[in-house]
C-alpha cells in the first residue's frame, strides 16, 4: 500500500510529513498495528484521520531507559542527536541498558553523555492524516521480509542533523 501522512502531536506542532508516497506492507513489519486496522478495506484516494495514543504509537517513556555515560567512553566526534546502536555501546558503559535497544544521544557534557533508549516519539499521543495513493498485491520476498523496505513506524528516527554512530 502506497501512503502519504501528516503526523502532528495533540497540539498540532507538525512532527513528520511524507509528501511523496512510500510503499508499506500491511501485515508485516512496517506499520503500527493502530494504522494497519485503520487502512483496512481503503483504497486509493482513502483519506484517514487517525489519533493514536502512545500506547497505540511508540510507547510510554521509560526514565529507566536514560543512562548517564563517561564522555571518556566515546568518540571525540560524537554530537547530540546521534544514533547509537546497543550493541555498540563502548566497553564500560552501563550493563543495565539493554542491547537490543537504540539510543539517542540526548545532552554532551564535558565530563559525561546521557543517552536516551526510548523512541523519540515515546509518550507522546500523535494525529496522522494518512492517504492511500495505490494498493497492490506484496511480493513473496516482501512476505518473506515482512516489509516493503521502509518500515517507517520500526526504525527510529534521528534527531535533525543527527546521524548514526557505528
Amino acid at each position: 500500500m502506497a501512503l502519504t501522512w501528516v503526523m502532528q502531536d495533540t497540539l498540532g506542532e507538525e512532527l513528520d510529513v511524507l509528501d511523496d508516497p512510500v510503499e508499506f506492507l500491511v501485515g508485516g513489519d512496517d506499520l503500527l498495528a493502530r494504522v494497519e486496522q485503520a487502512l483496512l478495506g481503503h483504497g486509493p484516494g482513502a483519506e484517514l484521520p487517525l489519533h493514536l495514543e502512545p500506547e497505540e504509537a511508540f510507547g510510554d517513556y521509560h526514565e529507566e531507559l536514560l543512562f548517564l555515560e563517561p564522555r571518556a567512553l566515546f568518540p571525540a566526534e560524537l554530537e547530540e542527536g546521534m544514533v547509537i546502536e546497543g550493541s555498540q555501546l563502548p566497553a564500560g558503559s552501563s550493563p543495565e541498558a539493554p542491547r537490543e535497544h537504540l539510543y539517542t544521544v540526548a545532552q554532551l557534557y564535558p565530563d559525561h553523555v546521557v543517552l536516551d533508549g526510548n523512541h523519540p516519539l515515546a509518550g507522546m499521543a500523535l494525529r496522522l492524516r494518512l492517504k492511500v495513493h495505490a494498493v497492490r498485491e506484496a511480493t513473496e520476498e516482501e512476505i518473506e521480509r515482512r516489509s516493503a523496505g521502509v518500515g517507517f513506524f520500526r526504525v527510529q528516527p534521528q534527531a535533525p542533523g543527527g546521524g548514526t554512530l557505528h
